[in-house]
């Protein structure tokens, strides 16, 4: 009976590290690592007096367990404007409290006036935009391809990779924006790469916002027509 128990302890503990292996905010991983171990824990008891396995699973409960109160602590501690928070809720909801204070801190919020561009085709984009309030027009080859307004990211297709933008963005209407510049947000991402997974899905989810928006207008105008 001992070693069939025994072994669902170590099929658990492996099941929580293989969860564990597809969670993208650092803070669920150490959660994962912390209920593995503590699963774990109770194996190195079955099989015998072996303290140096059983030293090393408490070491990693004990670890973990620490940082995440760390984390914890370090959360209530932080504070978002409600522009802020809503950047945050809409885009980096996939990062911890801490992380998403941290890189809203590495960008700036403006106000910006109607007919600024942001963003010109066939150039690498200067920036990573979030339009908190007001309108941007899309144009290509002169002519407008589509609109973005309130909530919407500004650049995250290309900012990152450095490529060439397939269009030119000009602000419709006066606008509040953040940004971050190119360059310090990959350097920000190459020091700090356990955000950048978090970012690639806020990024996913605004390109397939922008994919459904462009779709129906495309279905409106069929139906127009």
């Amino acid at each position: 009976m001992a070693n069939f128990d025994s072994a669902w302890f170590l099929y658990g503990a492996l099941l929580l590290l293989l969860a564990t292996s597809f969670v993208v905010r650092i803070d669920y991983v150490r959660i994962g690592l912390a209920a593995a171990a503590l699963v774990a824990l109770p194996l190195t008891l079955f099989r015998g007096p072996d303290v140096g396995s059983g030293l090393l699973v408490l070491a990693i409960l004990v670890v973990n367990i620490g940082i995440l109160a760390r984390l914890w602590l370090r959360g209530t501690k932080v504070l978002f404007s409600p522009e802020e928070e809503e950047l945050r809720r809409q885009h980096f909801s996939g990062l911890g409290t801490a992380a998403a204070r941290d890189l809203i801190d590495q960008g700036h919020w403006i106000s910006a006036k109607r007919g600024e561009v942001l963003i010109r085709e066939s150039q690498a984009a200067p920036s990573l935009f979030y339009l908190a309030e007001g309108q941007a027009v899309i144009l290509r080859d002169g002519a407008e391809i589509g609109r973005l307004s309130d909530g919407a990211l500004i650049g995250e297709a290309t900012v990152l990779d450095g490529a060439h933008a397939t269009g030119t963005v000009t602000l419709g209407s006066n606008a509040r924006l953040w940004f971050v510049p190119a360059a310090a947000l990959r350097a920000y991402l190459a020091a700090n790469p356990g955000i950048a997974g978090a970012l690639h899905e806020g990024f996913a989810r605004a390109l397939r916002g922008k994919l459904a928006s462009a779709n129906t207008r495309i279905a409106e105008r069929s139906a127009i027509f």
